[in-house]
């Protein structure tokens, strides 16, 4: 019969094992973060499904879900919300919700040009510049998304008043293409690979290229940082090993950018991201991709480029004393090794 000393110091040895259990456990839960994606099969976002696909979230010991939402305004509501940790979306969006008293910040800036295009529909050879918008139904991917503060602050540029233009949500992909075919939209504003299947099918020519540094500058007046992951300040504050590896994982992800072929990089891609042309996929990536930073740094001039284009016809910016340093942090991404 056994000793009740020795009952004892079993009893406690399994208390410590199921307590070092339930710790580990409570670490690898904690590791569980959730991204949502304004759109993950977008090229301005690829670096997102790229990291996944390059397995350097596991490699930092994170476990990261993606999911994607086709508008980054409903991606920001998600954040606010708390129905996930992060958002990979424009940075515009860091400068507009300080405006509403929310203080998220990029941690890691993958973009200093939108990747974005104002495209015409070829039934509307009147539309020349921005100036031709007026009483123009305009598509953008969603109400309050970044591709609607670009064409208000193109309209307004232009010398056009607010109610001049209609800003049209209708996605990316398939569903802004089937807008623009049948005229529910005059013009709108997407992404590759859509900017090149409608190029390619003549329904739609650009009108307003801001896909590289240069043409970004001549559309906006400066360089324009977009795509980034952006967090909640108080996630990030009480979350900075996390908010370390995931820049760990992203900045790792930029490297590979820089230095691989836009074929290799597609390779890494899921197939349906080609949209059945993947000649076409990589031409795409092959023109645009100088847009990624190489390093998740923010662009020195950038935060003011965007202040500026908010507060050109935006009421919640205009006036508004926005203290940029609080909507992006490079603590992290200087750190990488």
């Amino acid at each position: 019969m056994r000793s009740s000393r020795s009952l004892f110091h079993t009893v406690a040895f399994s208390t410590l094992l199921a307590a070092a259990s339930f710790a580990t456990s409570a670490a690898n839960a904690a590791d569980k973060i959730t991204i949502m994606v304004g759109g993950y099969e977008k090229q301005i976002y690829l670096p997102a499904k790229l990291a996944e696909s390059l397995g350097y979230f596991k490699d930092e010991g994170l476990d990261v879900e993606l999911l994607n939402e086709a508008a980054g305004v409903d991606a920001e509501n998600q954040l606010l919300a708390g129905a996930v940790q992060g958002v990979v979306g424009f940075y515009d969006h860091c400068v507009d919700l300080q405006a509403k008293g929310k203080f998220v910040e990029s941690i890691v800036q993958f973009s200093q040009a939108p990747g974005e295009v104002e495209m015409v529909s070829s039934k509307h050879p009147d539309i020349k510049s921005p100036a031709d918008f007026k009483g123009k139904s305009l598509g953008v991917t969603g109400l309050g998304s970044s591709t609607n503060f670009l064409t208000l602050f193109m309209a307004s540029k232009a010398g056009l008043k607010p109610g001049d233009v209609v800003t049209v949500p209708v996605g990316a992909g398939g569903t802004f293409i089937a807008a623009m075919q049948q005229d529910q939209i005059q013009a709108g504003m997407t992404t590759e690979p859509t900017i090149s299947r409608m190029v390619k099918t003549g329904e739609a020519s650009v009108l307003v290229d801001m896909r590289t540094v240069e043409s970004t500058r001549q559309a906006l007046g400066g360089t324009y940082p977009a795509a980034s992951l952006y967090m909640e300040a108080s996630w990030v504050d009480a979350h900075k090993e996390e908010a370390q590896k995931l820049a760990n994982a992203f900045v790792k992800t930029l490297r590979y950018i820089n230095t691989h072929s836009a074929a290799e990089i597609a390779d890494k891609m899921p197939k349906d991201f080609y949209v059945g042309d993947k000649d076409g996929y990589i031409k795409a990536l092959d023109e645009g991709k100088g847009m990624f930073t190489p390093d998740g740094v923010m662009p020195e001039d950038g935060p003011k480029t965007v202040l500026a284009v908010l507060s050109e016809f935006s009421k919640n910016v205009k006036g508004k004393q926005i203290d940029l340093s609080k909507t992006y942090t490079t603590e992290f991404v200087k750190n990488v090794k």
